[in-house]
């Protein structure tokens, strides 16, 4: 039968690979790797180096295939459907793939950004794809270094303090307000700059982007004083590079709001 890893890379940095990560890439035959276009090639280019790190030069082989554009305008009651439609074209896609370009008894591996359990979608496609049944296969799944771990050690903190609580969440929900009982929050996908809301309130920021890359950029410190210069380095960074992935903890200080 067909096998499939699905391994998490970290975030960007070869030396952050478990060696369990290691042993799946050497046992691998065939990566698959999805081109984001032109403006995020270097992310392509990316996990090339994290094989050219630990594999032996020539000896692996890469399928790439062009990744659907996602509609990125929809909010609201639509957002859930789009990002449906989103997942599905990539299904679409990554069964094509195992099924052409994997033999019947060969090993292919997809190579996730940070770790394949957190806000990611590899996990959830590929059992769509089996419930389609016209590709049968079985896959393991190799956890990563997420961006939150890693940014919580560039900062030299932690993600929450003493019999405190933590939670992950998005932009698009931190924008409904902070959240209740929650003093740490870790905030992901933020295309909307959302920590700008509470620049007036008690709060830290410790913020990261291209964490885990040679393009890293850190910045901590009172929001009240940091929100500007975070606002100014992701401006400055997008045009820059063309696109931007940052994450950031945010600590209210005891008795703030």
């Amino acid at each position: 039968m067909r096998k499939i890893h699905v391994i998490g890379i970290g975030a960007g940095d070869p030396d952050q690979l478990t060696l369990q990560a290691v042993r799946a890439l050497r046992n691998t035959d065939v990566f698959f790797l999805l081109d984001k276009g032109e403006v995020k090639s270097d992310l392509t280019g990316l996990r090339r180096d994290i094989l050219d790190a630990h594999l032996p030069e020539g000896s692996y082989r890469v399928v790439e295939a062009r990744d659907p554009e996602r509609d990125r305008r929809t909010s609201g009651a639509a957002y859930p459907s789009a990002v449906e439609d989103w997942r599905s074209a990539r299904a679409g896609i990554y069964e094509r793939l195992i099924g052409e370009e994997l033999g019947e008894d060969g090993t292919g591996a997809f190579l996730v950004w940070g770790d394949p359990a957190l806000y990611d979608s590899t996990l959830g496609i590929l059992q769509e794809i089996l419930e389609r049944g016209t590709v049968v296969f079985d896959y393991d799944v190799v956890p990563g270094i997420s961006s939150v771990s890693a940014l919580a050690a560039r900062h030299r903190t932690g993600l929450n303090r003493v019999a405190r609580p933590v939670q992950i969440t998005t932009g698009r929900r931190l924008a409904e307000g902070f959240p209740d009982g929650v003093e740490d929050v870790v905030v992901m996908l933020d295309a909307q700059q959302t920590f700008t809301r509470y620049a007036d309130q008690d709060i830290d920021i410790y913020w990261g982007a291209y964490i885990g890359t040679p393009d890293e950029i850190l910045d901590s410190g009172p929001i009240a004083e940091a929100a500007p210069r975070i606002e100014r380095l992701r401006e400055e960074a997008r045009e820059r590079k063309g696109w931007i992935m940052d994450t950031y903890l945010l600590r209210r200080n005891p008795g703030g709001s």
